[in-house]
């Protein structure tokens, strides 16, 4: 069994702990404590590239700042413990979430508030270099209050690294851009709609086959779309509810992600406070209900599968605190373990293979 760094990001001020690192043992479920690091505002997503051992998140700026920054760390692959090596406004006070491109070449960031992309090239140690192309989004739709600019809230490059896909919240579109790295540029390349209200939040690939799915945030569904690699273009194909069919409460979605063998998918539900589980038909990419898991807290704003598919960890923002689940790889099915560790409002877990 492995052991993985687990790095948390969270909602913390400058003056507390805010991105956490722990070892988790998959041989006993558990998670050990390695540091905690202060000095930045509401670091709630976080992105790693393993091969360079280098850890990558945000600091929103607070008051007097007209940007935040993007924060570079390198990893000790043995203590799990981070060092600061680089930082790079963001061209924007806020950031949502950052990922990175499959080569490791560039950064990208969204902000939901202020309803921009941003692409950053990745420097020859790694670090984030100064942006080289910001995309404004525009419009709205039906939900006022949360509709009535646009929302994009994740980023995401697909698996041939030539195309982008950002789900924006507010225009019920995902927006899809051809990725121009020679020019350090985003191309639009094509914009589709999802039913009116939805809200989608974040995105999967399926790891192998031609197929991909938004999690949407007002509307508490999953669409699930055909993916056409060669020309970047989604076509929908399925959209089903992530809550029982007895619920009545208030209720949004947040994380979605697929398990390493391809076979199901899982989502979030705030409000319900649970992990829904999905088998994926592979002729079909169509999904069917397994389970409902309860997070055993309120509100999980993300989790994460490990590399092998055997946990996931549910972050309970609103209750301070990370569970473990076990993973039955035959049936999907999560179980809990009874462990769990406290943390101030966390938002995203990530796994870096300790070495």
């Amino acid at each position: 069994m492995s052991k993985y760094i687990t790095y948390f990001g969270s909602y913390a001020d400058k003056q507390s702990p805010s991105l956490y690192a722990y070892e988790f043992d998959e041989a006993t479920g558990r998670l050990t404590f390695i540091e905690s690091l202060s000095g930045l505002k509401d670091p709630t997503f976080i992105a790693i590239d393993e091969a360079r051992q280098l850890l990558y998140t945000y600091s929103q700026a607070v008051a007097g700042e007209a940007s935040g920054t993007g924060l570079t760390y390198k990893i000790d692959p043995v203590s799990g413990k981070l060092s600061g090596i680089g930082e790079q406004p963001t061209s924007e006070p806020a950031a949502t979430h950052i990922n990175l491109d499959h080569a490791k070449r560039q950064a990208l960031m969204v902000s939901y508030g202020g309803g921009t992309v941003s692409l950053f090239p990745l420097q020859e140690d790694g670090t984030i270099g100064p942006v080289a192309d910001k995309v404004h989004h525009q419009g709205k739709s039906v939900v006022q209050g949360r509709q009535d600019s646009a929302h994009p809230h994740s980023i995401y490059t697909d698996p041939s690294d030539q195309f982008v896909i950002v789900p924006d919240l507010g225009l019920d579109k995902l927006i899809v851009y051809r990725l121009d790295r020679d020019n350090g540029k985003l191309q639009p390349h094509d914009e589709v709609a999802v039913a009116p209200g939805s809200g989608p939040r974040h995105f999967a690939f399926h790891p192998a086959l031609p197929y991909a799915y938004v999690i949407q945030e007002l509307s508490s569904t999953v669409t699930a779309f055909t993916y056409d690699r060669q020309n970047g273009k989604l076509t929908e194909i399925q959209s089903i509810t992530t809550l029982p069919a007895d619920f009545e409460g208030t209720s949004s979605t947040a994380e979605v992600q697929i398990s390493p063998c391809g076979s199901y998918l899982y989502g979030s539900n705030r409000g319900h406070d649970s992990i829904v589980v999905f088998s994926i038909d592979k002729d079909s990419g169509k999904l069917s209900l397994v389970q409902h898991q309860s997070t055993l807290g309120q509100h999980p704003r993300h989790f994460s599968l490990t590399p092998s598919g055997s946990y996931l960890l549910a972050a309970n923002k609103d209750s301070n605190s990370v569970h473990v689940f076990r993973v039955d790889k035959e049936s999907g099915k999560l179980h809990t373990t009874g462990e769990h560790i406290s943390i101030a409002q966390p938002t995203c877990v990530r796994f870096f293979k300790q070495g």
